[in-house]
């Protein structure tokens, strides 16, 4: 039997070249028209399948789903159907989109219905998100901001080659991409003054980052072994976790980040699931001090995808100002979930956990603006002519990815921001 990932499937639709949204990915998201509510879809070249449609007229038979589980604003009773069933429906669904199936195919009626042009949908939060945590586990990333306010020579904490360093974040203030955010005010220190101001941020930051939705409950009290956490993931999106570097730097001692992050988090609205990254694992990097038992894993836990980081300034053309990779992680997503709930911490449906920013050994693959332009000293300059050492009103973060191997590139569109002016 074919499977969803096989690199040799085609379909009979039309995928243009360099598509994020072969066959082979099939990502879950919810959209909307102007004739339909939210509902859940699938992404396939420069179309969205209606999946309360095809479920409603047969093409889900035998499968055993309950009825309206796709007719809901949210992924979350779907995913917690379990990864077996959710497999059983993307393989359904690369089946009935496989060049020698005619089943939709040659049903003119019910293909023109089925596949809504993109141009033609909103995209909206795929998920009821409960809870979210932050990680930071980018070594390169931690050593940079070591290196810059602290000491060079000792830019890790004691911990963080021990434990993967997180912390609990606001999941009221996650937004889909697309959704602007207004410039945050609060409390910074300028050097140069012994008190503290309030007044809008001047250090406004992007954060290159993934995250990973989970799919299952678990009691409190119970914990997850590395060697089962991919049991829980149901699979992964872009993350900018916007940062007000100067808000933060006062706050955050002694107990971690709070006004400088809350205000605002975007994510991509297409959910590429575990599966379909099963073909670009990569083995991390080698981690020393050996990890202590619960932290162990064996085989590749990393994901070789292709990460971009682009400023648009209003009116005006894109410029890349960051590559990065997801690979470069120290700490890996089964490490994460074994960590997080080792002490009987319960997980949810749809409870979001991002990597923390994803910075490569390069500059050019720093995932901040405060690496990339090491905390305002080297300025960055745009296409257009003007510098940016922060992001500025009017700019717009445009985060894309990608895996690519045997001729198959798995995508995850875009996860884009726009930053307004403090209200």
């Amino acid at each position: 039997m074919i499977k969803a990932n096989d690199p040799t499937l085609t379909s009979w639709i039309e995928i243009p070249m360099g598509s994020d949204f072969p066959i082979q990915n099939l990502p879950f998201g919810i959209f909307k028209t102007t004739y339909l509510s939210a509902v859940a879809g699938v992404a396939i070249g420069n179309y969205v399948l209606d999946l309360v449609y095809l479920h409603e007229h047969g093409f889900f038979d035998g499968l055993g789903l309950p009825s309206g589980i796709f007719n809901q604003k949210y992924l979350n009773d779907f995913m917690a159907l379990g990864k077996k069933k959710t497999r059983e429906v993307r393989e359904r669904i690369s089946e009935l989109l496989r060049h020698d199936n005619d089943e939709l195919k040659s049903n003119i009626g019910a293909r023109e219905l089925a596949l809504i042009p993109m141009a033609e949908v909103q995209m909206l939060l795929p998920v009821r998100i409960p809870n979210y945590t932050d990680f930071y586990s980018s070594e390169e990333h931690a050593t940079n901001v070591g290196s810059m306010f602290r000491d060079p020579k000792n830019a890790l904490l004691p911990n963080w080659k021990h434990l993967p360093v997180g912390y609990h974040g606001r999941a009221s203030s996650i937004v889909v991409s697309g959704t602007p955010i207004h410039r945050p005010k609060g409390q910074i220190k300028p050097a140069d003054s012994d008190l503290p101001v309030f007044g809008p941020s001047q250090k406004l930051d992007f954060e290159l980052e993934m995250a990973f939705i989970t799919c299952k409950d678990t009691k409190l009290g119970t914990s997850i072994s590395t060697r089962h956490a991919e049991d829980y993931i149901f699979g992964f999106v872009l993350f900018n976790d916007w940062s007000a570097r100067d808000i933060q730097q006062w706050e955050y001692v002694p107990l971690g980040p709070f006004l400088g992050k809350n205000f605002g988090s975007t994510i991509s609205p297409w959910i590429v699931t575990m599966d379909a990254l099963e073909p670009f694992r990569v083995k991390g990097p080698d981690q020393s001090p050996s990890v202590l038992p619960y932290l162990a894993i064996e085989g590749e836990k990393n994901f070789d995808v292709t990460l971009e980081v682009l400023i648009q300034p209003e009116k005006s053309e894109t410029t890349p100002v960051s590559r990065s990779n997801f690979k470069y992680l120290y700490w890996n997503v089964n490490q994460q979930v074994a960590h997080h709930t080792v002490n009987g911490c319960n997980i949810q449906v749809g409870d979001l956990y991002a990597s923390g920013t994803i910075s490569g050994p390069s500059p050019g693959s720093f995932g901040s603006m405060l690496e990339l332009s090491w905390n305002g000293q080297r300025p960055l300059h745009l296409t257009n002519g003007s510098q940016r050492t922060f992001i500025e009103d009017g700019d717009t973060v445009i985060m894309r990815g990608h895996a690519e191997k045997n001729n198959v590139r798995i995508g995850f569109g875009e996860c884009k921001g726009k930053i307004l002016p403090a209200l």
